[in-house]
């Protein structure tokens, strides 16, 4: 596959994702019409919105996080009061953060971990940006299950020597506007990060639909179908001449220059890794069956 370098200026990629109502509205792109791949979101998720719309009359009321709270540990299979709800996981990600410090395990992580050299130690679980599970003998203090769901099948490792965890249910129900995390810690460390979070962090219409979501969940179906879309998205790629790294996240990383600036104008973003000090490199979210197909046109447009 050959990338071209004469086509529009694509803006500069954002040291993370989810950029792409931006870089559609600069190319002259519906933003809705755009396949945004540097978001990385289940595409198995049922719709939200319905949900949502069940909830509206609680517009009107001040977040209550008990009811949700209660519902969501218990999927956890953890004590609510080791539980603290969160306005999405950079949220839980921040607050912890603050609380207990520390840094990265090793490079490259997540951006928003801290990066101190001292203090606990944070592993993304799977691996960002690897994509890879953390083995049995693997060591962190704080880990990050944003995609672990996706990647196994199950809400999380429960691991019981973490100072904590944090987690993303944006990612799993693709729903990234109603900003719904969490963390989980023994209950005196969630005590002091809920000190640490703005009363009435998480809205009510998120708190109201988050049982809807929960039961809606198969973990393992959705497990299941990543990893076979992840396979057709591999050989897609492979197909078009492209070097594809693929773990158990629900992307993979593509290893080809310009790949962002070639696809964004024929309407299908990917995350340039630069951010992770990749550059050169492109994460690639599994999309679903019919983003397959976009992808593969656009694959055939910019030319092999």
């Amino acid at each position: 596959m050959s990338v071209g370098s004469g086509g529009p200026v694509v803006l500069p990629a954002g040291a993370h994702g989810g950029d792409g109502p931006a870089v559609a509205r600069a190319l002259g792109l519906d933003p809705a019409d755009l396949l945004d791949l540097s978001q990385t979101m289940n595409p198995l998720a049922p719709a939200v919105a319905p949900m949502v719309a069940r909830h509206l009359d609680t517009l009107g009321r001040y977040p209550d996080p008990g009811p949700a709270t209660r519902e969501l540990a218990a999927a956890l299979g953890v004590d609510p009061e080791r539980l603290l709800l969160t306005n999405g996981g950079s949220e839980a990600i921040h607050l912890v953060a603050a609380e207990l410090g520390g840094g990265v395990r090793s490079e490259p992580d997540f951006g928003l971990h801290p990066r101190s050299p001292d203090g606990p130690r944070w592993r993304t679980d799977p691996h960002s940006p690897s994509g890879a599970l953390a083995g049995p003998q693997e060591r962190a203090d704080v880990w990050d299950e944003a995609f672990y769901a996706l990647a196994t099948g199950r809400w999380t490792a429960d691991r019981d020597t973490a100072s904590a965890t944090v987690g993303s249910l944006t990612k799993t129900f693709a729903c990234p506007g109603l900003r719904l995390g969490y963390a989980v810690a023994d209950p005196d460390v969630v005590d002091r990060l809920r000190a640490r979070q703005p009363h009435w962090s998480v809205g009510t219409p998120a708190l109201a639909v988050l049982p809807d979501l929960l039961a809606a969940a198969d973990l393992p179906a959705w497990a299941d179908g990543i990893r076979a879309l992840r396979r057709e998205l591999t050989d897609l790629l492979a197909g078009h001449g492209l070097s594809v790294e693929a773990a158990d996240a629900p992307w993979v990383l593509v290893h080809r220059q310009g790949l962002r600036e070639a696809l964004a104008p024929l309407g299908v973003l990917v995350r340039d890794c630069t951010s992770f000090g990749l550059p050169g490199v492109a994460r690639v979210a599994v999309p679903d069956a019919d983003g397959l197909q976009r992808l593969g046109r656009a694959l055939d447009a910019v030319g092999g």
